[in-house]
């Protein structure tokens, strides 16, 4: 009973369709020739260590309002919780090097060691980014983690794009100090 029960597993894990990226191949060199150079910029490692230390008290619950406050400000497109965020030097680089890339980058954002944004180079839907894998399994996972979304299309942009996400160390301890990810046009991967 219990080989028949697990020869049935088996064949029901056979029929399903496997969910792999096709593109993680060219995201992963993607990271090597460009996207590791770009998260460990020192304008992005300043600006992760001021917001951890800023952020290091945070209770779920006072996350949760900024998150709160993040989303009621996006249709403005300003105010007191975006616009530090979208100001921040460290945004005006994500946004040079989004444009430097001509198309590849649909968007770039860090967050810190709670998930909380730090810089973005376009708006995000949310502040809190913590409940997510592009958070979970980057920050959480340690040193050198790298998570590959699905490809989806994207209704606005009218085009398919993966987010390819990724720990950030700090150069000087070598810990994971926050994550970053990159919306990329895998159109321009193949």
């Amino acid at each position: 009973m219990i080989r028949t029960t697990l020869s049935a597993a088996a064949l029901l894990a056979l029929a399903l369709p496997v969910q792999a990226n096709e593109f993680e191949p060219g995201l992963r060199a993607l990271y090597e020739a460009s996207v590791a150079e770009i998260v460990a910029d020192p304008t992005l490692i300043a600006a992760i260590r001021a917001q951890n230390a800023e952020n290091a008290g945070l209770s779920e619950a006072e996350i949760l309002a900024r998150d709160t406050a993040w989303r009621a400000e996006i249709d403005a497109g300003a105010g007191p919780t975006l616009d530090p965020v979208m100001s921040h030097p460290a945004s005006v680089l994500l946004r040079q090097r989004r444009d430097e890339a001509q198309g590849l980058f649909t968007e770039i954002f860090v967050m810190d060691a709670v998930g909380l944004n730090v810089a973005a180079s376009d708006l995000t839907s949310d502040y809190w980014q913590g409940d997510e894998a592009k958070w979970q399994e980057t920050f959480a996972a340690g040193p050198g983690a790298i998570h590959i979304s699905e490809v989806e299309f994207d209704e606005s942009a009218q085009r398919y794009q993966s987010q390819l996400s990724v720990a950030i160390t700090d150069p000087e301890t070598g810990a994971v100090i926050g994550a970053a990810t990159f919306g990329v046009d895998v159109e321009f991967l193949e």
